[in-house]
């Protein structure tokens, strides 16, 4: 087994198995890539909205994570649902000790139904964290949190906030669209002294949940394969497209 890529999994399960862990493990699966997982939070979810959050600890995150890494060949970290400005921290001094794994992280802040799923004040420290990313994969709102802005309406607002997270530090960012409209999702790639790319897919008539964890994800697993980090997201849009148009 040792040369089937791992993937570690940082990220708060989900008893309804619509996002989180569950999501991230069978989107891993999918790919032929083994899951390593290290526990933010445990969740009582239906897929109507979230009733409870128990974060756990932030050492036994970290301690899960170096468990992990010393257990299996981890071959690229996907981060998910935080939770608290204690378990962000705990998360960077083990990704400080392990700088060569490329990291995808999801920054997860509010569920579908409205659930806070970070703890407001932590969002200072969700963005110290970029440093240690690969890549950061958020949607409009999340854009909008992070950059300390409005939620972006034109590609031009994308881009102007997008940018203001490479200049704290984000190596690059994959800004989802889709809460915008038109006929086509079009996600955007935001990397320094580059130029910004975008991954379209058509527009299903479709709901689905755990998208965000899906995509990340995806990406993920084709980073742990060694793929570029384009040709990584392009394989990942089209898994996620693909997954809409089975439901």
């Amino acid at each position: 087994m040792n040369h089937v890529p791992h993937v570690l999994v940082v990220a708060g399960s989900d008893s309804s198995g619509g996002a989180g862990i569950v999501r991230d493990i069978e989107t891993l699966a999918a790919f032929g890539v083994k899951a390593s997982v290290a526990i933010t939070a445990v969740t009582v979810q239906t897929h109507k909205g979230v009733e409870h959050i128990d974060a756990v600890p932030p050492d036994r995150v970290a301690q899960q994570m170096r468990a992990a890494l010393s257990a299996n060949p981890i071959a690229a970290i996907k981060i998910g649902m935080l939770a608290t400005a204690e378990t962000i921290a705990a998360v960077a001094t083990v990704l400080a000790d392990n700088p060569g794994i490329p990291v995808v992280l999801d920054p997860v802040l509010v569920s579908t139904s409205g659930r806070t799923l970070l703890a407001p004040a932590a969002t200072a420290a969700l963005r110290d964290l970029f440093t240690a990313c690969t890549l950061i994969t958020p949607n409009l709102p999340e854009l909008s949190v992070l950059a300390a802005s409005m939620v972006a309406t034109s590609p031009g607002s994308v881009g102007d906030q997008a940018r203001s997270l490479l200049r704290v530090g984000a190596k690059a960012v994959l800004v989802k669209g889709g809460h915008a409209g038109g006929v086509e999702a079009i996600d955007l790639l935001f990397q320094p002294d580059q130029i910004d790319r975008s991954f379209a897919s058509p527009r299903l008539a479709a709901a689905m949940r755990g998208t965000g964890c899906m995509l990340a994800s995806a990406i993920a697993a084709r980073l742990a394969f060694g793929d570029p980090l384009a040709a990584a997201i392009a394989q990942a849009k089209a898994f996620v497209h693909g997954k809409f148009r089975e439901t």
